[in-house]
């Protein structure tokens, strides 16, 4: 498989579940910038919404979404434990979260990496993530990850998520039970290899 990726964008996500799955797979850099690949390849040829994630298996079929390629991912390899079987409450549970952080806190990120943007609407937009991430501190409490105690695919994906607060100064420092969460999953050896590979970490 193939995941194409550019530095610290959602793809650390399934680049995280990759390595978590223990499947083999190649990291294409596909700039978010220029659309390009290394060898010059324009990525609209390959992904016509030129962002990425996408994911190309090995017959050639092409997956993009973040969420439904981790969830690809993860059924690969069942007994990692990495998703709960489909049609389970407890898959459903993980898709809930997926969902969650796609659409209120990923896209809440989206115009403050706007240069265009004014401030005073980016001050809006901080405040309605961190009301967020205040609710997703709360539902960690007595909890390892979001589900329980164990790792899983939507944990990945707030883990990549919530590390972009840094850049654009969105305050989530005063959230104990996210700060212990984003300390626990960069700790798992899946997350340095991803974070390495990508050049986020030495």
């Amino acid at each position: 498989m193939k995941l194409y990726y550019s530095p610290v964008a959602c793809s650390l996500s399934p680049h995280i579940v990759l390595e978590e799955a223990g499947l083999p797979y190649e990291a294409v850099l596909a700039s978010t910038k220029t659309h390009k690949l290394q060898d010059g390849t324009d990525y609209y040829s390959i992904n016509p919404k030129g962002y990425v994630p996408l994911l190309e298996l090995d017959n050639g079929e092409r997956l993009t979404e973040g969420p439904v390629i981790v969830q690809y991912i993860a059924d690969q390899v069942p007994e990692r434990g990495l998703i709960p079987a489909a049609g389970t409450l407890a898959r459903y549970r993980v898709q809930e979260w997926l969902n969650f952080i796609t659409s209120e806190l990923h896209k809440g990120f989206s115009p403050l990496f706007n240069p265009a943007l004014p401030e005073e609407a980016k001050v809006l937009f901080r405040a309605k993530l961190v009301e967020r991430f205040t609710w997703v501190d709360s539902q960690l409490a007595g909890k390892s990850y979001l589900t329980g105690d164990a790792f899983c695919v939507a944990d990945a994906y707030l883990f990549t998520v919530a590390n972009w607060s840094q850049f654009v100064g969105v305050d989530i420092a005063g959230l104990a039970q996210l700060g212990a969460f984003m300390e626990r999953v960069r700790q798992r050896p899946a997350v340095q290899a991803a974070m390495k590979a990508e050049g986020l970490i030495k």
